[in-house]
């Protein structure tokens, strides 16, 4: 019988802006959610969505509308959502960001590599998004918007899981969130993870770099020479 190998790394993942540019589909979808709920166009104005929960952007929408939030309607409002971005995603013209499928298939093959998602995105957005560019299946497990509407409050719904799979605790060193916003890093450092920014999202790397993260990449297409700074 075989032996698996240990698993001594832990990637955690975003989505948006990290590993894909959707074309604008997510925040299309999210707007045409509120035109549907509250009968307003361009109803997200003035609502942050980058690096941000997909229920803490529900429950600000709600809020500039001076709505009650409850569990009911932000169900009813993330349906809507869900439905629009199954429909747009095709429409758009989005894409996997340099070096992803390059970078997942080299950690897939270390053994010593668990891969998972930590991000703002609920279970089934992060399901339609990644299924629809093809890498859904590359990750075990995650932590979503379905498990806390504050961002850095998800790291250890990734960390349980990650001992729930592997039957280890796997430590702030060789924990690394890899991310594109400001949020991203803060998240990453509530776990004591290391922390990599990438240049791809909405945020340069000026901006980024002002937020001290342990690693920052314009972007990560240069695969070999990322996978060697981060010592895996």
């Amino acid at each position: 019988m075989s032996v698996q190998p240990l698993k001594t790394h832990l990637f955690l993942f975003d989505i948006d802006g990290t590993l894909i540019a959707s074309g604008g589909a997510g925040e299309f979808s999210m707007r045409l959610a509120v035109k549907e709920m509250f009968g307003v166009d361009n109803g997200l104005e003035g609502v942050e969505i980058a690096g941000r929960t997909d229920h803490l952007i529900t429950q600000n929408v709600f809020k500039k509308f001076g709505v009650q939030w409850t569990p009911e309607l932000a169900a009813e409002f993330l349906d809507l959502y869900l439905g629009h971005l199954a429909v747009e995603l095709p429409r758009k013209n989005g894409r996997l960001l340099p070096g992803i499928i390059q970078l997942l298939e080299e950690l897939k093959a270390r053994p010593q590599v668990a891969l998972a998602l930590l991000t703002g995105n609920l279970w089934s957005g992060a399901r339609i998004k990644l299924s629809h560019y093809g890498v859904w299946n590359y990750f075990e497990f995650g932590a979503y918007a379905d498990d806390d509407a504050d961002r850095n409050r998800l790291g250890p719904f990734a960390q349980a899981r990650a001992k729930q799979a592997h039957g280890i605790d796997f430590p702030p060193e060789r924990t690394f969130v890899v991310g594109d916003t400001p949020h991203d890093i803060e998240c990453g450092r509530a776990i004591g993870a290391k922390t990599v920014a990438v240049a791809t999202g909405g945020c340069s790397r000026e901006q980024l770099a002002a937020h001290h993260p342990d690693f920052l990449f314009d972007d990560l297409s240069e695969v070999a020479a990322v996978l060697s700074k981060l010592g895996v």
